[in-house]
């Protein structure tokens, strides 16, 4: 696969994601453009509060809203960064030591947390119509789903993006990017934030769970292990959507010859893909089943066969193809020529290049038409194209209409100058062998869970996800080096949705559901 263009992909999502921003598109190239001037302001904490109100599920919740920063300090006491964060707390709670409080962000590295506060969980809600474009005007709905019956949520966005602003000497401040930008900083940033909230606010009681999704939730690995081991704050849930701990068994790692596992782990994602597109051969009528199948052949008889490389013989290698096109619905000679390896980019512009069309990589079943028929890989990715722009006007509108936050600056959707210099090598102690694409957050996640054995995480992840597809977080999960009876503490949830889980209304009402009975059970 083309290096340069896996890295542009994995740099223009939301969510992403994980690599791809999350947001899943470049945002930051169609948010208006506004002067963010340098000024003292920045180098002191900024609160903006104002009342609302939410019905979720027939539930009127009047809520307090803060837009604000707080500023995160060097081990001298000089200002280094401007964190924004927009919290709700609801209205009418006598003891708030019983009320949960829940920190959440997106991806990237370079996100805003713009995808989950404003088309997932905040009590406003950007009105999306499922897989389908449309022009302005648009419009805020209230949030039927918000997560603000079950918790308190706070929307943080990572520094260099949102109104985030990392407080370099030019500002007044002794911050510098490469502090922020690395696997380390960038968790160290995110525990000292959450520190800086419970204090702030009093919440040093409340019950604590972070929400990560895509990049977030490798993040979360990494938070939820400063807090534990080094800062002596125990979580109660570490919540996960569309997760990835390591960058060798995902998609980024076919850069690198000899890869295998990320080809197995992602199959049962293109099966979902081509069941629901109606490309399987004599397609079965219930999708589960089905895709309990591919996951079995997936690690038996496709990796063994991609284990033995060249050595495996020509009747088992046109077993394996003729099984492959069963279980995706490519053509058998495409499969044989792509050596029985179905990349990621490569399916998403193959599964319905009959049609003129190409899948999306976030969520398969958004599509678009093809760029170039002639290009091996499709021209842009449909999921954020379709729901970008109305995301983007909405909250610009809400932001300064709404929470009175920012007038005169730049809200900062996603950052792609972040991704390209960002350090993927973490720090482990008596170790020194990560690389830039095959960084491991697993033991992070493991050791917190040791830590602190009460620890409940819960991992949602989207069938239709090709990004970040559901059977790698199965299998990394499954796989950490934990005590045997510590996996109890590990729940899973499955949504016929993509990476971006909420953009589709019945997944939103599952995933709301499945989420405030999660915090209800952990606290």
């Amino acid at each position: 696969m083309n290096r340069k263009i896996m890295l542009a992909l994995f740099t223009l999502l939301p969510c992403v994601y994980l690599f791809i921003s999350a947001d899943g598109q470049n945002v930051s190239k169609i948010a208006v453009a506004k002067t963010d001037s340098i000024s003292l302001h920045l180098l002191k904490p900024q609160k903006s509060i104002t009342q609302g109100s939410v019905t979720v599920e027939g539930t009127r919740i009047n809520y307090q809203a803060v837009a604000g920063t707080l500023i995160l300090k060097s081990k001298d006491n000089k200002p280094t960064c401007s964190m924004f964060y927009v919290a709700y707390f609801k209205d009418g709670v006598s003891d708030e030591s019983q009320r949960p409080v829940t920190f959440i962000y997106n991806g990237g590295p370079g996100s805003s947390t713009v995808w989950l506060h404003f088309s997932g969980l905040g009590p406003q809600r950007v009105f999306l119509r499922d897989t389908t474009r449309f022009l302005a005007p648009y419009k805020i709905v209230n949030n039927d789903f918000s997560l603000l019956d079950a918790t308190d949520l706070v929307f943080i966005d990572m520094p260099g993006t949102g109104f985030s602003r990392i407080l370099t000497k030019e500002k007044g401040g002794a911050g510098d990017p490469k502090s922020f930008y690395s696997v380390d900083g960038d968790g160290h940033a995110f525990a000292d934030f959450i520190q800086e909230f419970l204090s702030t606010y009093n919440r040093w009681d409340s019950p604590k769970y972070l929400y990560g999704e895509s990049y977030g939730t490798f993040r979360s690995a990494v938070v939820s292990n400063i807090l534990e081991t080094e800062d002596n704050i125990d979580l109660n849930g570490v919540i996960l959507q569309s997760m990835l701990f390591s960058f060798n068994k995902s998609q980024m790692s076919q850069t690198h010859a000899g890869d295998i596992l990320s080809y197995v782990l992602a199959l049962p994602s293109e099966a979902a893909a081509a069941w629901v597109h109606n490309k399987i051969p004599n397609r079965p009528a219930e999708m589960a089943p089905f895709l309990d199948e591919v996951k079995h052949f997936a690690i038996t008889d496709y990796a063994l066969a991609l284990l033995q490389g060249s050595l495996l013989d020509s009747t088992s290698f046109n077993r394996i193809a003729g099984k492959l096109h069963d279980y995706t619905g490519l053509p058998v000679s495409y499969i044989r020529k792509a050596n029985l390896r179905i990349g990621l980019i490569r399916f998403e512009k193959e599964l319905l290049a009959g049609e003129e069309k190409i899948t999306g990589a976030y969520d398969a079943t958004f599509t678009g038409p093809e760029m170039d028929p002639l290009s091996e890989y499709p021209g842009f990715e449909p999921t954020t194209t379709t729901v970008s722009s109305a995301l983007i006007s909405t909250f610009n509108n809400y932001m300064s209409k709404d929470l009175k936050f920012g007038k005169g600056m730049e809200y900062r959707f996603s950052n792609n100058n972040i991704f390209p210099q960002f350090d993927f090598r973490a720090s482990y102690p008596g170790i020194n062998w990560q690389s830039k694409f095959f960084v491991n957050v697993m033991g992070d996640m493991a050791s917190a869970m040791i830590y602190n054995p009460k620890l409940k995480v819960m991992v949602n992840m989207g069938y239709y996800d090709l990004v970040t597809p559901y059977f790698e977080g199965e299998y990394e999960m499954q796989h950490l080096d934990i005590p045997a009876q510590l996996q109890k503490n590990i729940s899973y949830a499955y949504y016929n949705s993509g990476h971006m889980i909420y953009l589709h209304i019945p997944e939103l009402k599952k995933l709301h559901d499945n989420v405030a009975k999660f915090i209800a059970s952990t606290h």
